[in-house]
């Protein structure tokens, strides 16, 4: 989520693609934890790591990689809170109790990209404050603005970020949506699955770093 080039492929493009999206040019959706790269969230010792968090850092850097080659937007969807936790859900928020920092605080070593992440000119940063990229966010403005129809998903965790992120683009009439198998995760692999199999359900492309790097999309 740049000089925006036209691709005959994209991240978020399965191969089942209709010709309407072949001249769109698509965007790469990468999910900061709640959505992904930071540290809060992957590293030993986070307060909000994802087991699984760690194993996919080479995929969703390579996913990025792949991106940027083929012309597609690359926006970073990153959790930023004020530090006294005052924008955070409610059930959080005992996690910003006074003289403590809690996760992601804005401006706090927790709430950077992990390393090998790194934001670039021609990407472009959003901040959200809670699990879908769309609530309360100009995401959709932003992407219909650009002309972008089709969203390449990857990042943590499949069943909070990744999950309410997809469900609000497809209910946006966002097409394809794919999500990057190898390129998201949970706390479990059986959580993983079982959410993966519910996106897939509702039209999702669902292939592995691999197939997507060498597909047309």
């Amino acid at each position: 989520m740049a000089a925006l080039k036209p691709s005959s492929s994209s991240l978020l493009r399965s191969s089942s693609l209709a010709p309407l999206f072949k001249s769109t040019p698509p965007s790469f959706l990468n999910l900061t934890l709640p959505n992904f790269p930071s540290r809060d969230f992957i590293e030993d010792g986070g307060p909000m790591k994802v087991n699984g968090g760690k194993d996919i850092v080479p995929n969703v850097i390579k996913a990025v990689e792949v991106a940027r080659l083929r012309g597609i937007l690359v926006v970073w969807v990153v959790r930023e809170h004020d530090p006294l936790g005052r924008d955070v859900e409610l059930f959080r928020r005992h996690l910003y109790a006074a003289g403590k920092v809690g996760p992601t605080s804005k401006g706090s070593a927790g709430a950077e990209l992990v390393d090998g992440l790194v934001i670039k000119e021609g990407d472009y940063k959003l901040v959200k404050t809670r699990f879908s990229a769309f609530f309360a966010t100009h995401l959709h403005s932003f992407l219909q603005g650009a002309g972008i129809n089709s969203l390449v998903i990857t990042g943590v965790q499949t069943p909070n970020c990744i999950r309410q992120t997809v469900f609000d683009a497809v209910a946006l009439d966002y097409q394809p949506v794919t999500v990057i198998v190898d390129a998201t995760a949970a706390a479990t692999p059986d959580i993983h699955a079982a959410n993966m199999f519910d996106m897939k359900n509702i039209g999702v492309a669902t292939p592995t770093l691999q197939e997507w790097s060498k597909s047309e999309a």
